[in-house]
């Protein structure tokens, strides 16, 4: 008796275990994308491209957002980040020579260097949109910049300062789902 409570108990435990590692079951509309602080100098070889690792201990930020819906949901939290400076999420279209940007919001970190933004925006397009080179393949690239080095109102980046932005870990699909 002893012995079929304690299997009992055991596959139990391995259930749970299962359930917990698996997340809720069911379709779920909820994605996660973290943001790293990356090294954008040349590699370990000299070249002059850029190896984009991932800096140890660097600042970081994890952002939770709807896959699809009417309006883009998300809630973004960074970390480690330069205190009191003010920075702006976006959605930045490849290619690079375009400099094409969607801003999505913009705060200020507080003194400790973390920052909280929150918003449910129409969008008008899916992530990744047409003409992304990124269309199909990696996803949407989702930055935290410095707020002084991109211009909302006409979408473009105006400056280039890596070693003080965030950068995607992989990219993310968004589907607008009042776009046709």
């Amino acid at each position: 008796m002893k012995k079929a409570l304690a299997i009992a108990v055991c596959l139990m435990f391995i259930a749970t275990a299962a359930v917990a590692i698996a997340g809720p079951g069911g379709n779920s509309n909820i994605g996660h994308l973290y943001l790293y602080e990356k090294d954008p100098v040349t590699d370990a070889d000299g070249d002059e491209k850029p190896d984009w690792s991932i800096v140890e201990d660097g600042a970081w930020g994890k952002m939770k957002y709807n896959l699809a819906g009417p309006e883009f949901n998300f809630v973004f939290n960074g970390h480690g980040l330069e205190p009191d400076t003010e920075y702006t999420l976006i959605y930045y279209k490849d290619p690079w020579e375009t400099q094409i940007v969607t801003c999505l919001a913009a705060g200020t970190s507080n003194g400790g260097g973390n920052i909280n933004l929150a918003n449910s925006i129409e969008l008008n397009k899916d992530l990744v949109d047409s003409g992304d080179s990124n269309d199909g393949t990696d996803g949407a690239k989702i930055w935290l910049v410095l707020s002084s080095d991109v211009n909302c109102e006409v979408g473009y980046m105006t400056a280039w300062n890596p070693t003080e932005y965030l950068f995607e870990g992989n990219g993310i699909f968004y589907d607008d789902t009042d776009v046709p």
